[in-house]
């Protein structure tokens, strides 16, 4: 049986955390300080929400960087010394990855917009979960690109 069938994972909201540097915003280090309270409380793994790079429009599910660390969470070698941490004491770490949008601000979209939804025309009259219509015009463009929730998170194809 694998290990996820029995193993008892903890969700981390980074910003609410554990704040380590006294900004009033979780981070990081702040994640690492408790990992001894989280080992003695019978975790076996952390499931991080997005700590990616983002403008923090819809508080870090608009990633405009995969490959960065959110500055107000801590850079690349405070993740690498929570990687490191974690395992020391056998924990399992899960990054919340977000493959159904970006952030408009991520380099796909202006880079790559193939790999979005867009239309000439809005294709229906949905609703974005966060309220407006969930096509919004791309003045560049002149097209419409779809998104689910917030209109600086166009959906990726």
């Amino acid at each position: 049986m694998s290990w996820w069938h029995r193993g008892v994972i903890y969700h981390v909201y980074p910003r609410s955390f554990a704040d380590a540097d006294g900004d009033g915003i979780g981070d990081l280090r702040g994640i690492a300080s408790r990992l001894d309270h989280l080992r003695w409380l019978g975790v076996d793994a952390l499931w991080l929400s997005p700590i990616y790079r983002s403008p923090m429009k819809d508080f870090g599910y608009d990633v405009s960087d995969h490959t960065a660390i959110e500055p107000q969470f801590g850079t690349l070698e405070d993740f690498d010394a929570l990687v490191a941490a974690a395992h020391d004491r056998e924990l399992r770490l899960l990054l919340d990855f977000v493959p159904n949008h970006t952030s408009e601000e991520h380099p796909w979209f202006r880079e790559h917009p193939d790999w979005y939804h867009w239309a000439e025309q809005p294709r229906n009259n949905w609703i974005a979960v966060f309220g407006g219509p969930a096509w919004t015009l791309d003045p560049e463009r002149g097209r419409f690109y779809y998104h689910a929730y917030l209109r600086e998170q166009p959906d990726l194809n």
